[in-house]
């Protein structure tokens, strides 16, 4: 753990991305990309129905679940960005906004979505008492060494990176789970239609080969490219307990607990904006077609005042995760 003090100066940075017009809501340019999300679906539904006339080719289902993994992994991206209201500034519009996306689309929470993560999450960066996201593997990555389940240490390698293809079905048993113990069940019902307005159709116009090869497809897609995407975030990051983190403030905090990623915009677009993760925790809801900006203008910052800058390739960040398993 570093001993260096950052200096509290985020008010000077926060002035400079304000200034430039960075932190504004981007209502027009959101809602374009929420129409492109339901238009997609229309599109993935209009050929469903004519699957048959179509006389697909053998490789169609494969392109088809891919297709829709993608209109997947947009809509967990979406829902992410209006749950941080940077689409729209009322909280109440943009949770009643991210039900299509989250609880219908991918069958997911909001509630529980806002509670784990821009709660819990976003507050407690990396603190273990408060953050349940450092917790995988048994506490492994906190480098406490509390962890008391010796079968998880003997298969570490297979567990974790195994798990990487099951992320998606494990968000939404945990959706599940939250929406039934805290009574939410409006939002268990919209949860529920995915099945029905998603996969009812597939099932119904396709064979049921192709449509099992729709659903295999999409699944052992959209999990790795999320888990991929969340673990580069603050796995292998400094972790406090929460008396230390107290003690730090918000820019440190955030800084020593966060990861970005070097590429330019296909890097951007493919992990959602989590590749400028650091940005992301410092202004949560600056909206993310604006997050590249505000890397540069927070690496120059960094560099001007002598603050360390915690940023990797992908891969570079994959071994540290992997390096830190070697340890557990």
């Amino acid at each position: 753990m570093s001993t260096a003090k950052y200096p509290d100066i985020f008010d000077e940075l926060k002035a400079q991305v304000r200034d430039a017009g960075l932190l504004e809501r981007i209502p027009i340019r959101g809602s374009i990309e929420m129409a492109g999300a339901i238009l997609s679906m229309i599109i993935v539904y209009a050929i469903v129905i004519n699957w048959e006339t179509m006389s697909p080719p053998s490789w169609m289902p494969f392109a088809l679940g891919f297709f829709m993994a993608i209109i997947f992994t947009r809509a967990v991206f979406i829902s992410h960005d209006i749950l941080h209201t940077q689409y729209f500034k009322n909280k109440s519009l943009s949770f009643k906004l991210s039900y299509p996306f989250a609880a219908i689309m991918i069958s997911n929470s909001s509630s529980w979505w806002d509670i784990k993560h821009n709660i819990n999450h976003h507050t407690w960066c990396n603190v273990p008492e408060k953050d349940e996201d450092i917790l995988a593997m048994d506490g492994a990555f906190t480098l406490k060494q509390k962890g008391d389940k010796a079968w998880l240490r003997s298969l570490k390698y297979l567990v974790f990176w195994g798990s990487m293809f099951f992320m998606y079905p494990a968000f939404i048993i945990q959706s599940y789970n939250f929406a039934i113990k805290r009574k939410k069940f409006g939002e268990l019902f919209l949860m529920l239609l995915h099945w029905p307005i998603v996969w009812g159709p597939i099932f119904y116009f396709l064979p049921f080969e192709d449509a099992i090869t729709v659903f295999l497809v999409l699944n052992f897609t959209l999990s790795p490219w999320l888990a991929f995407g969340f673990i580069t975030n603050h796995l292998g990051c400094e972790v406090f307990d929460k008396d230390e983190s107290e003690a730090l403030s918000w820019m440190e905090l955030q800084m020593r607990t966060s990861r970005s990623l070097t590429g330019g915009k296909f890097i951007h677009w493919f992990y959602g904006g989590l590749n400028t993760q650091i940005e992301h925790h410092l202004f949560p809801k600056a909206p993310r077609f604006n997050l590249l900006k505000i890397q540069d203008m927070t690496r120059k910052f960094a560099k001007q005042h002598n603050i360390k800058y915690f940023e990797t390739t992908p891969i570079e960040a994959y071994v540290q995760i992997n390096d830190i398993l070697k340890k557990y």
